[in-house]
């Protein structure tokens, strides 16, 4: 019951805020410009993380006891600091440097502070327990590069806020199965406020996340995906639904951020490019190249993200030998295909277009009819 008056707070102070915080951000032009690499069109509110960052604490504070806040203190001060990192990036552009030491910052937090980290490898390559300091530098590693992943495909209208959904509500369920209460409530937190955000970043998107939202949500993702990991990897399979195979679990659940960020960086680096180099080539991006809309290629993607999901449910039995490689060789598979597909349908929308130089030239012929136009209308006149 706890939960669901928890999980009904968020969604409604996020659904009563969000119209407030348009308005504010649009009266201090606070506003995401189109161009560039920006896909969408007119001016829109950035910073909307600030409404359901905002929900989430509210609803903590309203229903979770002392022992439940006590519990997950550390995470709720990093996700808070992340906030506070990707808000100081809206409003005024931090450097990379800037950025990744308030991450830094906030994941030791939850990896030293908290103990959520990646104790070993489960047995996978025979490893077990890992020395500290290599379990720090893994853990601290997998969660700046889950976080920044997870930012990057915050492209177009309600995807960021998707996949995220779809994430919280598995890991919700999950560790309420196992004994994590505290974790599951938090983790349904989150979907009622990030579905109170959808209501206004779906397509046609009303207000962006920023970096004050992706970088929270972000940071929450790779934090619990962590935990989920652990946990999974150290538990007796009478404590709760166990994945015999934890990290390909793990990967999984990040699969569209992971797959995308990764294909970015080999590409960038084969064709000589700095990796950090910000470009239109990823996923989503390919999506709408073949004509699909914003909601489409949402919809596509987190339907994507539910069949791996689905994949590690019928093979919970099997183990990281296993799993890992299928998980892997189905995203490249899967990618390959899609990357074919765009092809095909650029050549395609190309080869029915019209020629530029034809375009130019029906441009300048209407133009000139206006204007002929325009000068017997004013010899009419004249004439009368």
């Amino acid at each position: 019951m706890i939960i669901f008056l928890a999980v009904s707070t968020a969604f409604l102070i996020g659904f009563l805020i969000t119209p407030i915080i348009i308005l504010i951000l649009k009266k201090m032009e606070l506003m995401d410009r189109p161009g560039g690499r920006k896909i969408h069109s007119g001016f829109i509110p950035s910073m909307g993380g600030i409404s359901f960052v905002a929900a989430t604490f509210v609803a903590v504070l309203s229903w979770l006891d002392g022992q439940f806040i006590t519990e997950i203190r550390f995470l709720l001060a990093a996700f808070g600091l992340m906030f506070f990192v990707g808000l100081r990036d809206d409003m005024v552009n931090m450097s990379a440097f800037q950025k990744l030491a308030g991450q830094f910052i906030a994941a030791y937090l939850v990896v030293v502070m908290a103990d959520i980290r990646l104790t070993g490898l489960y047995g996978f390559m025979g490893i077990y327990d890992l020395p500290i300091w290599i379990s720090y530098f893994i853990s601290f590693f997998t969660i700046l590069v889950l976080t920044n992943s997870f930012n990057l495909i915050d492209g177009i209208d309600g995807l960021a806020g998707s996949i995220s959904l779809v994430t919280f509500l598995f890991l919700g369920w999950w560790f309420y199965d196992v004994g994590l209460t505290s974790y599951a409530t938090f983790s349904l937190i989150l979907v009622g406020a990030v579905l109170s955000f959808l209501v206004y970043n779906w397509h046609p998107a009303k207000i962006f996340m920023g970096d004050t939202g992706s970088l929270s949500l972000g940071f929450a993702l790779a934090v619990l995906t962590v935990l989920f990991i652990d946990k999974n990897g150290t538990m007796a399979s009478f404590e709760g639904w166990k994945f015999n195979a934890p990290i390909a679990s793990g990967v999984a659940l990040l699969i569209i951020p992971i797959y995308d960020t990764s294909r970015i960086f080999i590409k960038r680096t084969l064709n000589g490019k700095s990796p950090m180099e910000p470009d239109k080539s990823h996923v989503h991006h390919f999506l709408l190249r073949m004509g699909l809309r914003h909601d489409q290629v949402t919809l596509t993607l987190t339907f994507v993200k539910c069949c791996f999901i689905g994949l590690i449910f019928l093979a919970s039995n099997l183990n990281d030998y296993v799993l890992l490689p299928l998980v892997i060789l189905t995203a490249v598979i899967l990618g390959a295909k899609l990357d074919s597909i765009t092809l095909k349908r650029v050549k395609k929308r190309n080869k029915n277009s019209p020629p530029i130089l034809s375009k130019r030239a029906k441009k300048k012929s209407i133009h000139k009819a206006e204007i002929q136009e325009g000068v017997i209308d004013k010899a009419k006149l004249s004439d009368n």
